[in-house]
């Protein structure tokens, strides 16, 4: 094998609660992680040249050691001293700086990727303990499916698929800093906290509508004051028929989570024409289970 094609699949929080502020910095969280049928296309190939080179659709994405991917591919080249070299044609349609782990993603299916390429034998959980050196999220981003995230996101308690559904996803055209987002966070007393664990159990129990009901983030009470554009999203998918609407990470991206599918492509198609400047996607959750070797494309 020389050659390999993947799929870096996106993610959107069904919950995500903040515990506390670490030591370190860092936070501890409590989140729901759902991967999404949205993705980016990574081609690997084995070079005669050695080190990585990496090319992108996007002519501002950065194509050095600054990229995940990357980081990731030379992460092991350098950990098991492979003599070949790879190339890394990433072509990105996961929006950038969005809310939804597409670099994280990246640098995760780059991972799976080089170890099958170049046959190094590494077990999922030990991919994982890499890929948390490049983000917190890479270690979510190589189980995907449905899971419970703790610590600073590394710590995954896989959970039972969701029941299916439609789910938009529209991410406007604004930039926000997540370092500016937890900076400013407030954890006190009037805190307002989704209650993870109960959208725990209604997902063991396949109960969307309650799943929906559970659904929370509190990092919306920094992103929504500074960006009225994603409350305004977040209702027109509500008065759609949404059970529920809600911002991914740190925003901006917010996503609707539909049992209708007619109304979902209604609201789908309502944004595409009346919003100039918001990516919108109609998808669809991605279950493991039923697709349990789809990181090739």
């Amino acid at each position: 094998m020389n050659q390999i094609n993947l799929k870096a699949m996106a993610k959107i929080n069904l919950g995500l609660d903040v515990v506390r502020r670490r030591e370190d910095g860092y936070h501890d969280l409590r989140m729901v992680m759902q991967t999404v049928h949205l993705y980016d296309r990574i081609r690997l190939s084995a070079t005669k040249a050695q080190g990585v080179r990496l090319k992108t659709n996007l002519g501002y994405l950065p194509s050095d050691r600054s990229n995940h991917a990357w980081q990731a591919a030379q992460m092991l080249i350098d950990e098991f001293g492979i003599e070949e070299g790879v190339f890394i044609d990433l072509q990105k349609h996961i929006p950038v700086a969005a809310g939804l782990a597409g670099g994280s993603s990246d640098a995760a299916a780059v991972l799976v990727g080089m170890n099958r390429l170049f046959g190094l034998g590494l077990t999922m959980g030990e991919l994982r303990e890499r890929g948390v050196k490049i983000g917190a999220d890479v270690p979510y981003c190589i189980l995907r499916g449905t899971a419970l995230a703790e610590g600073i996101g590394d710590v995954l308690t896989p959970l039972a698929d969701i029941p299916d559904c439609s789910i938009i996803v529209a991410k406007p055209d604004v930039r926000v800093s997540t370092k500016y987002v937890y900076t400013h966070l407030q954890l006190d007393a009037q805190t307002r906290h989704p209650d993870i664990d109960a959208q725990v159990e209604a997902i063991r129990a396949g109960d969307l509508q309650k799943m929906c009901s559970c659904c929370g983030n509190v990092l919306e009470s920094v992103t929504e004051t500074a960006y009225p554009k994603i409350t305004a999203l977040k209702k027109t998918m509500k008065e759609g028929g949404a059970l529920a609407s809600m911002m991914s990470g740190s925003g901006p991206s917010v996503f609707g989570i539909f049992e209708d599918r007619k109304a979902a492509q209604t609201v789908y198609e309502q944004l595409r024409s009346r919003e100039s400047g918001t990516m919108v996607y109609l998808t669809r959750p991605f279950c493991p289970s039923s697709n349990p070797d789809t990181e090739e494309a």
